[in-house]
């Protein structure tokens, strides 16, 4: 048999999915402070993997997951929906949006 490590944060029905293929895993129930950890790693993959996704679907997909761990992280901070909201309009008042599509390149200092 051959073992390959994940060491990451899976959803729920995943373990019943490699079941099903006859696999067996090793799974642990992570504390508070390991989950939060463990959301903001897979946040970060599954921000990597949106970079990489082509098609609108591969996109709408990434997306979604990006989405789902963002209210996550959220909400295991005490924070909502609708607290990030007021932060990126507060961000957007005091610093721009992205609507312009400017790219810095470099800064001469004096």
């Amino acid at each position: 048999m051959n073992r390959r490590t994940y060491n990451k944060l899976i959803r729920d029905n995943i373990c019943e999915i490699i079941k099903k293929d006859g696999a067996i895993p090793k799974i642990s129930k992570l504390n508070d402070e390991q989950f939060k950890t463990a959301l903001t790693e897979k946040l970060v993959e599954e921000a990597k993997e949106l970079v990489e996704a082509k098609t609108e679907e591969e996109i709408l997909n990434e997306l979604a997951d990006v989405m789902q761990l963002i209210e996550l992280i959220a909400f295991n901070n005490n924070l909502s929906v609708s607290d990030i909201e007021k932060q990126k309009e507060k961000k957007k008042q005091k610093r721009g949006a992205f609507e312009k599509k400017l790219f810095l390149e470099y800064v001469d200092e004096p």
